[in-house]
């Protein structure tokens, strides 16, 4: 008993969704910007 158990989670991977929540600002506006660009690509296209 001089060595206490300790529930540590360090052999469990990583959750995909905690991955990419720091990335958030960074894909959100790029992905926001290449769908503006499709459409209005494709506005122009139909005209």
């Amino acid at each position: 008993m001089s060595h206490p158990a300790h529930d540590s989670h360090t052999d469990q991977p990583q959750d995909v969704v905690e991955s990419i929540v720091p990335l958030m600002p960074v894909v959100l506006p790029v992905a926001g910007a290449v769908l503006i660009f499709l459409l209005a690509f494709i506005a122009v296209f139909m005209a």
